[in-house]
């Protein structure tokens, strides 16, 4: 029994280049696609690309509407910021003014 040889680089050429030929045939052989099927194809991934950039669209103004809904959620939550020494005098002046308009 003869021992396994290893093709050479002239047999692995010959595979490849009938591997090409039949892959060749095979497509010529396939027919041509139809017009109508080809634009019906198109139109449907036309719509199909317009409904997906909708849903997109839909979930940015989602996510969009969530971080303003939260932000205004935190601005809501924080307490107020402490009046300056300029609205605290303004604050016990009108005090000082109800309490001077009540003795009359």
């Amino acid at each position: 029994m003869a021992a396994y040889k290893e093709p050479g680089i002239e047999a692995r050429r010959n595979a490849a280049a009938e591997a090409r030929a039949k892959a060749l045939a095979k497509l010529k052989a396939k027919p041509p696609i139809d017009p109508a099927v080809q634009a019906e194809r198109i139109a449907k991934a036309q719509a199909r690309e317009q409904a997906q950039a909708e849903k997109r669209q839909a979930a940015k103004e989602a996510r969009e509407q969530a971080a303003l809904d939260k932000a205004a959620r935190i601005a809501a939550e924080r307490p107020a910021p402490e009046p300056t020494e300029a609205e605290r005098k303004a604050a016990r002046d009108a005090r000082y003014a109800a309490r001077k308009a009540r003795k009359k």
